[in-house]
């Protein structure tokens, strides 16, 4: 492996003390260990077979050029990375660097011929990053992936009470509104009426019941409440607002709808859109109305 002269190596892990370190020195423009100290570092690394190895530093002392003390100091690393390699874990990010003269000198030149080795304890890897001053990463919220655009058919085919069967043009833009609307919304189902004092949808209004049946088996997730409410009286005694509600509600079950996916209530003419009693027959349409309102998607 080929080393060149690194930046400065600066973690501030140097300073810690669950961060050890272990000396090895040579000989006068020596790059290769004489016998004594060689004998420690094979001592050294048959005692620390589980630690992980994060920096290597190699230095030399004043005499010679300073070309020549930067070149004899990367040979030293070499020396003793090549030693390691393969024995001891070594980080990924594993740092060598090279100083040769430019450094603290000790005025006691054989000190500073030397290669030091900075480690991680074996007891103490668990802690490895806290130890190194590595922060994690923030973990980036996982982006919703775009919902995919549904195409939702334009007519549909019904069979008649008296067994003939008929071609309806489809609302697509209200089943778009539904499909894609937000939790928390409420829309109304324009045009869906029922026969006068009871929850029986007019036969004009059964495709709104079957686009609101499209829009459930096409988008699976979509949980809904029906919100029932009435107009003209200011009492529901007949609880009618929850009947009609809970109508929609079962011809969505009976279509095949999971019924955990459907609530409904009443809620009378205890929420009118106009104050009642309304003072005429478009007001009275418009309190008189069954909302889907959007419990998740």
């Amino acid at each position: 492996m080929k080393f060149a002269t690194l930046i400065l190596f600066c973690l501030t892990f140097f300073g810690l003390s669950a961060q050890e370190q272990f000396a090895v020195f040579f000989d006068s423009n020596k790059f290769e260990l004489k016998k004594s100290e060689n004998d420690k570092f094979q001592a050294w690394m048959k005692q620390y077979p589980d630690v992980k190895i994060v920096a290597i530093n190699g230095y030399t002392d004043e005499d010679g050029t300073t070309g020549f003390n930067d070149t004899l100091a990367q040979r030293r690393v070499q020396t003793i990375f090549r030693a390691i390699n393969g024995k001891i874990k070594i980080r990924d990010d594993f740092k060598t660097r090279s100083f040769g003269e430019q450094h603290n000198l000790s005025k006691n030149k054989a000190e500073n011929r030397k290669v030091t080795i900075y480690y991680i304890l074996a007891k103490d890897l668990p802690r490895e990053n806290e130890i190194l001053g590595i922060k994690p990463e923030p973990v980036k919220p996982a982006e919703p992936e775009p919902k995919k655009e549904i195409k939702y058919p334009e007519r549909i085919v019904l069979e008649n009470p008296d067994g003939t069967k008929a071609e309806y043009q489809l609302d697509v833009h209200f089943m778009k509104q539904i499909g894609e609307a937000k939790v928390g919304e409420k829309l109304k189902i324009e045009n869906l009426n029922f026969v006068i004092n009871t929850f029986a949808v007019v036969p004009e209004s059964r495709r709104k019941l079957y686009e609101l049946l499209i829009v459930m088996e096409m988008n699976p997730k979509l949980v809904i409440e029906i919100q029932g409410h009435l107009c003209c009286m200011p009492s529901d005694k007949q609880d009618l607002s929850t009947k009609r509600a809970k109508a929609v509600q079962q011809f969505l079950v009976k279509n095949g709808i999971a019924n955990d996916r459907i609530t409904y209530k009443g809620f009378g003419s205890a929420q009118p859109i106009y104050p009642i009693p309304e003072k005429d027959e478009p007001q009275r349409a418009a309190n008189r109305r069954v909302e889907i309102a959007i419990v998740s998607n």
